[in-house]
Order: C-alpha cells, then sequence, then structure tokens
C-alpha cells in the first residue's frame, strides 16, 4: 500500500496491525482518483472509519486542503498518525478519536468529500448515510460522498436528500457515488 500520485508519491504507508481494517487496494484507490480527477484540488475531505488513512492521504497528496480522520479504534489512530508524519502532511490533517456516528452528531462542517468505508456486512454503510441525511451540512451542495462495500453488502436505500450517481465495481470492492439531490421544482 503506497500514496499513489502527488506530494508524497511511492511513500509506502503502514497497515493497521491485526485484522480489524481492510485497506483500499492501490488499484481500487487509482480508479477512485481518476473517477475525482481535479476535483481533490482544494477539497475538504473527511475520511470516516479511516482505518490506515490512505484515502485521506492520498487526497492531501494530491492537493486537498483539508482532510479529517475519524476512526475509533486506537490502533488504527496511531496508524493514522505514524503515515500522516512519513509523508509529512500532517499540518493539513486532523486526527479524530472518536464512534463514526456520535461524531456525525456534532455541529457539521461542510466536506467536499466523504468517504465511508466501514468494517464488512455490520450494515454500517448505510447507517452512516442515513446519519448524514439526519445531520444535514456535513456535505457541501456540490460535494461527493462515496461508499466502499463488498458488493454482496448492497441493497438499495431510500434516501431522501442523497441520490446514488454512479457505481463501479473492481473485484470483491463496489465503490458507491451519491450527490445532494437536485430541490425538487414546483
Amino acid at each position: 500500500m503506497r500514496v499513489i500520485a502527488g506530494s508524497a508519491r511511492g511513500i509506502r504507508l503502514q497497515s493497521v496491525p491485526g485484522t480489524s481494517t481492510r485497506p483500499i487496494s492501490d488499484r481500487v484507490k487509482e480508479a477512485l482518483f481518476d473517477i475525482l480527477g481535479e476535483s481533490i484540488v482544494g477539497a475538504r475531505v473527511l475520511d470516516l472509519f479511516a482505518g490506515t488513512g490512505s484515502v485521506g492521504i492520498e487526497a492531501l497528496s494530491r492537493g486537498a486542503q483539508r482532510a479529517v480522520f475519524v476512526d475509533n479504534h486506537p490502533k488504527a489512530i496511531a496508524t493514522i498518525r505514524s503515515n500522516l508524519q512519513r509523508t509529512g502532511l500532517e499540518a493539513a490533517a486532523s486526527i479524530v478519536q472518536a464512534d463514526a456516528f456520535a461524531y456525525l452528531k456534532r455541529e457539521p462542517e461542510p466536506f467536499d468529500l466523504i468517504y465511508i468505508a466501514p468494517p464488512q456486512y455490520q450494515g454500517l454503510w448505510s447507517k452512516a448515510l442515513l446519519s448524514l441525511e439526519s445531520y444535514p451540512g456535513w456535505l457541501d451542495p456540490h460535494g461527493m460522498v462515496v461508499v466502499q462495500i463488498f458488493p454482496k453488502e448492497w441493497t438499495a436505500l431510500v434516501l431522501a436528500t442523497l441520490g446514488l450517481v454512479d457505481q463501479r465495481r473492481y473485484g470483491s470492492t463496489l465503490l458507491c457515488f451519491f450527490r445532494t439531490r437536485a430541490p425538487a421544482s414546483d
């Protein structure tokens, strides 16, 4: 696992010890950032269930303005901190050790990209999307939410403000892209 592009290109990232996290593969991460393109430059990024911090670190390396990493596991927090130091990107980062759902109950601040990659088969991805709808203000009106799940976890959700705009499958990884729905005209 490494940083693919940008200021920290080629730097290897540490994994969280144990088997509790499943880091995004370099191939999927590269595809994700190819899709996001230049929209990541200057973006504010929220990396929920951050694990190694790989996605937020990649965003910072490619020019994101700021990244907030949220995870509740001490080993993940230590790994994120170490990876940020290795890449020299810690000045633009905030690390929050908290439950993702407790974090989303705070006073919201808008992000341009919210990346959700929770532990598999616990329904946490759908709960996170529903939390984003319950606490509006986390997603900038022109922002995007990307969910990383195992393909068999996918079920269509009835969401009031977020709409699925794309899905991409890469082997055993499914990326689901959501945007704020346009308001209905009268």
